[in-house]
């Protein structure tokens, strides 16, 4: 975990901060690994009363490993089920509720903890969705988010569309998804997924960690289970869908093609979809 993040406590706030900064913080396998295991250490420890997700240089985390993804073209399945070299179905439940892509993300709803997350210059794909995954999101000035994974010919798998359809528009919320548009900090707050617009989001973020760490840390917890408990009631069910429809589109011919069009600079050319037949 040491080389992909940097993780701290003091004060009863842990700080998890990814430390991946020449590659803007993207999601390898190590990197997914790494958020994961933090993630459960946070859980096992009882002295913490607040967390601090953050990214160091410019990006809080870019999305998936550009890298990864001529592996997913060759047929892998980007690193993303721990084996680069043979798709594992993302349908197989490997973390609980979750499968791994998913748990990085979603790990930080199971925290009993509030978690902050601070992001300055991107957070893409995957990176949007581990953001997502926070219980208050503060941001920079003009930072940029995007649901990224239709440029891949892929549908959002990592654990917290749930959160997305709750917190904004259902129309704004597939305009993104379907588009890949890339939106700023201003708007991603009049959309309703950021708390806090801030010049400095690592420090404000501290600075609400420290208030709620003053509070009676049982009623904090408490707090955070019963605001979740309604949006994640279904959440089996959405993991899973997730999961089956992502495992229906990785690896098709027009997903395929998606890949190598993004990874080559050039309009894709996709096979249209068979129309649904009428029924009788």
């Amino acid at each position: 975990m040491e080389n992909r993040i940097q993780y701290r406590v003091e004060n009863h706030i842990a700080h998890v901060h990814l430390i991946r900064a020449d590659k803007m913080n993207a999601l390898d396998a190590e990197m997914m690994d790494a958020l994961i295991e933090a993630g459960e250490r946070v859980k096992a420890d009882a002295s913490l009363r607040a967390v601090v997700l953050s990214g160091e240089g410019r990006a809080f985390c870019a999305g998936l490993d550009m890298g990864n993804f001529a592996a997913m073209a060759d047929g892998g399945d980007a690193g993303v089920s721990g084996n680069s070299k043979q798709r594992q179905p993302l349908a197989a439940r490997s973390h609980g509720l979750a499968n791994r892509p998913q748990k990085v993300a979603f790990t930080w709803r199971e925290v009993q903890v509030p978690v902050i997350a601070a992001a300055q210059g991107f957070a893409l794909g995957g990176g949007f969705q581990v953001f997502m995954g926070a219980d208050m999101r503060y941001a920079a000035p003009g930072t940029k988010f995007s649901i990224m994974e239709s440029r891949w010919g892929l549908v959002p798998d990592m654990g917290t569309t749930h959160v997305m359809a709750r917190l904004a528009r259902e129309d704004i919320v597939k305009e993104l998804a379907m588009t890949a548009r890339i939106f700023e900090a201003e708007e991603a707050y009049e959309y309703g997924f950021l708390t806090r617009v801030c010049d400095d989001p690592i420090a404000a973020a501290f600075e609400t960690a420290t208030a709620i760490a003053t509070r009676n840390p049982d009623a904090i917890r408490a707090t955070k289970q019963l605001f979740n408990e309604p949006a994640d009631r279904f959440v089996a069910e959405t993991l899973m869908l997730e999961s089956v429809l992502q495992d229906e589109i990785i690896g098709s011919p027009n997903q395929v093609e998606a890949v190598k069009a993004e990874l080559e600079g050039r309009a894709a050319v996709f096979t249209d979809v068979a129309a649904p037949k009428a029924a009788e």
